[in-house]
């Protein structure tokens, strides 16, 4: 008997604004999320905002080493402690100067010690569950998530060994991506290569060898790892170096579920994908390349320009006609192509994402 066909989402996944909220509210709420680099808090005091789940945070430096996350507000009348980036002492609320230490601790405050009772030592900036992954920083708004070697197994390992020199690293460029579509319809679109020879004819030419792409999903845990060999050396777009290496002459990415995605590219050159979901109907890419101590190189600069100017331009056509259509009357998802062999022309790693997506709102 024919097993049944396994079809796509239903749109209502990708369109709906309630189906959006409960993600923000859960999904993007209980997940590991890119928050930084660790060069952005190189010294004492460094610190970064950033935002997440719709959720005001920031990371800094104690004097102990540690980095650590809080939420963006004081604890006195809730305005936000910092903006931007910087370097500071304490961390003073510049509503009433209330001020804390580094490590979150309240330290003072204008006629604190006039209140009965008051008692500084109850009070600190709420903390936010903070990994560093290889040199990236993680966050989780939920206190009693697994750690992350438990949701991606063996990722970590990996990606050292196809970049062993992974912490000398640090972002030479970053490329911000507006795009007008559902984050699901992006991070699907990077999820499956089903596309890619007839849409990105310079990757699928000047990087990797298509035929040999797969993506399959690790035996346990929530990420996808992509695949494939690179083309020959007389076809590659920039220059590589074989012997440097045993993996040298491999492409290799590691998705990490919900939305970051580590890229190996032949030559064990570093870049990393991470989205942001800016509403129901709009999300933001985030394309980093780096090089050792962010160091200027040729090589990598014609890369992200290649990159910018072939396979973004060329995906960002992509998701934003896919999220026009998941609007009209007259879809109905189709079944996917689940090829028993696996291999380049299979949707299995889109069956998996989408058994994820739809976990995360019904589960």
């Amino acid at each position: 008997m024919t097993a049944p066909l396994t079809r796509s989402l239903e749109a209502r996944y990708y369109t709906d604004p309630e189906i959006y909220e409960r993600e923000l509210a859960g999904l993007m709420s209980r997940t590991w999320q890119f928050a930084g680099h660790v060069s952005q808090v190189r010294k004492t005091g460094d610190y970064f905002a950033f935002e997440i789940a719709g959720q005001n945070l920031f990371c800094i430096r104690g004097r102990d080493g540690e980095i650590r996350t809080f939420y963006n507000v004081c604890q006195h009348r809730a305005h936000e402690m910092v903006t931007g980036s910087g370097n500071t002492r304490v961390v003073v609320c510049p509503y009433h100067s209330w001020t804390y230490e580094l490590t979150g601790a309240l330290r003072a405050g204008p006629n604190i010690k006039s209140v009965p009772g008051f008692d500084r030592r109850a009070i600190c900036l709420t903390p936010v569950r903070t990994e560093l992954f290889n040199g990236f920083i993680f966050v989780n708004l939920d206190d009693d998530a697994a750690p992350m070697d438990e949701w991606y197994p063996g990722v970590r390992e990996e990606l050292r060994a196809y970049v062993p020199q992974i912490d000398r690293l640090e972002p030479l460029d970053w490329v911000e991506v507006p795009e007008n579509c559902n984050w699901k319809v992006s991070v699907e679109n990077y999820s499956e290569c089903y596309h890619c020879a007839i849409n990105h004819p310079t990757f699928s030419t000047g990087v990797v060898k298509p035929d040999t792409y797969d993506i399959q999903p690790l035996d346990q845990g929530y990420a996808l790892r992509h695949t494939t060999e690179c083309q020959s050396l007389d076809a590659m777009s920039y220059p590589v170096d074989l012997s440097a290496n045993d993996h040298a002459g491999d492409y290799r990415s590691w998705f990490l579920w919900p939305m970051f995605s580590f890229q190996v590219y032949p030559g064990n050159v570093l870049n990393t994908y991470h989205w942001r979901a800016r509403g129901v109907d709009h999300c933001t890419v985030w394309r980093g390349w780096f090089t050792e101590g962010g160091s200027d190189s040729a090589v990598i600069r014609q890369l992200a320009v290649q990159d910018r100017e072939t396979t973004v331009e060329e995906d960002i056509r992509l998701v934003e006609s896919v999220h026009r259509g998941l609007k009209s009357r007259g879809y109905r998802p189709g079944p996917l192509v689940l090829d028993p062999n696996y291999g380049v022309m299979s949707e299995h790693s889109i069956a998996t994402l989408q058994k994820w997506m739809r976990e995360a709102v019904e589960g």
